[in-house]
């Protein structure tokens, strides 16, 4: 949840913006059932892109599969897996730079590949979906004096 004043700085990790192919589940306990990220149709050697800025702080194999981590301002970690890391930890990024490829292989996906997209503040997940900006029209009535 965003707190009041807080301005979204995050965008989507996949260009053009994905379809949810498996939305964020909350787990009521901290190791109960749940989906803790948003699961993003994509195609496979798609470019993951950073979804905001921040040092990546992992780039690796997590149980066979590959993932990238990265730390950014306000306690907040993102997650991108099944991917091929194509930058280090310790990496500097700004939204939108590259940080890998999607590979096949995610459990349950749909479609040809999907991007696993995780979020948490601290070891609290979050859907990563209310961290993203968007773009709204604002529309003022014409004034008509009184």
């Amino acid at each position: 949840m965003r707190e009041v004043g807080q301005e979204p700085r995050f965008s989507w990790p996949l260009s053009p913006t994905p379809e949810v192919t498996r939305p964020f589940q909350q787990p009521q306990t901290e190791y109960g059932p749940g989906h803790r990220g948003v699961d993003l149709a994509a195609t496979p050697g798609q470019p993951v892109l950073a979804a905001g800025p921040g040092v990546v702080v992992f780039a690796g194999q997590v149980a066979a599969q590959g993932v990238v981590s990265i730390d950014h301002d306000g306690g907040l970690r993102t997650t991108y897996e099944p991917v091929v890391p194509t930058v280090p930890a310790g990496t500097q990024v700004y939204t939108g730079q590259q940080i890998g490829v999607v590979v096949p292989g995610h459990p349950g996906c749909p479609v040809a590949a999907c991007l696993h997209w995780g979020v948490r503040r601290g070891e609290e997940y979050l859907n990563p979906l209310a961290l993203i900006q968007t773009k709204s029209d604002i529309r003022l009535k014409p004034w008509e004096p009184p």
